[in-house]
């Protein structure tokens, strides 16, 4: 049962935060979040205001859903923070890097609503299918993959998509959440890519990616081990990464790990391509 202390009017600049909402059977309290939030949760959008996200949203417009509470994650506007704190209303500001920070947040979110119990099952319930995959993949050879979450400039994912990948029976290369350039990909030669671009969906372009960067020589792209993964999916850090983490696997290791949603395939057109090219050589 919900705590009689807990916040009874939520909003969500955060889609994670929404989605940990959901997961916990705390959508009820929602009364406002942003769109980006709804893309992720569509179930969050019914019935509630829609507001700018934590770097674009004005104290004027939070204010006037009369929240108990505001979650929020870095990079906000601190000009807003101010304000809404001068108005006496509680903020949390998330700032996750690991998987462990992710529980953290999942149990925070849960305690302050009032279910602490709800987050510790959703928790569990994120690190038993982890390790589930692991075993899985853990007779398998590992596989060096490069998965970037922005596109220019050139930004490889962040560490908690570093863990469920070695999970999945692979290696991230380069470091993670840091810039990096097309050339030093291709010096590395990974056997994977994935890209999953920040608000880009499953949308990103990958013929051209791979195209554009003259990547045609690399190990993945001539494997056509080249993947694009939903945006949510990675980039969502909540519970939502278990699904994630399937794509993960199937696009490490199709030959183990069944086609999952989300993930999506390069086309045959930029191997033909290549084998135009070389036939003009």
């Amino acid at each position: 049962m919900q705590s009689s202390h807990a916040p009874a009017r939520i909003v969500s600049l955060q889609p994670s935060a929404t989605v940990i909402l959901a997961a916990i059977g705390a959508l009820d309290g929602l009364v406002a979040c942003t769109r980006y939030c709804a893309d992720v949760c569509p179930q969050a959008a019914a019935g509630r205001t829609i507001v700018a996200d934590s770097w674009s949203a004005s104290a004027d417009q939070i204010l006037s859903t009369r929240p108990d509470l505001v979650i929020a994650a870095v990079p906000y506007q601190e000009k807003s923070v101010s304000a809404i704190l001068r108005a006496g209303v509680r903020f949390l500001g998330l700032a996750p890097r690991t998987l462990a920070d992710i529980y953290v947040d999942i149990a925070a979110i849960a305690g302050i609503v009032g279910v602490p119990p709800r987050g510790e099952e959703v928790i569990e319930d994120m690190q038993r299918e982890i390790e589930r995959v692991r075993r899985q993949a853990s007779d398998l050879p590992r596989r060096t993959v490069f998965c970037e979450e922005w596109g220019k400039p050139l930004i490889a994912s962040q560490p908690w998509v570093a863990e469920l990948i070695e999970a999945a029976g692979g290696e991230l290369l380069g470091t993670p959440g840091l810039q990096t350039t097309p050339e030093a990909v291709e010096a590395a030669n990974p056997d994977v890519l994935i890209a999953a671009w920040c608000g880009a969906g499953d949308r990103v372009p990958l013929e051209k990616v791979v195209r554009e960067r003259g990547w045609s020589e690399v190990a993945a792209v001539r494997a056509r081990s080249v993947y694009c993964i939903a945006d949510e999916l990675l980039n969502t850090p909540a519970p939502t990464l278990v699904e994630g983490l399937h794509a993960l696997a199937a696009a490490i290791h199709p030959e183990k790990f069944p086609q999952a949603r989300g993930l999506r395939r390069i086309s045959d057109v930029t191997q033909e391509a290549r084998s135009r090219g070389a036939r003009l050589v």
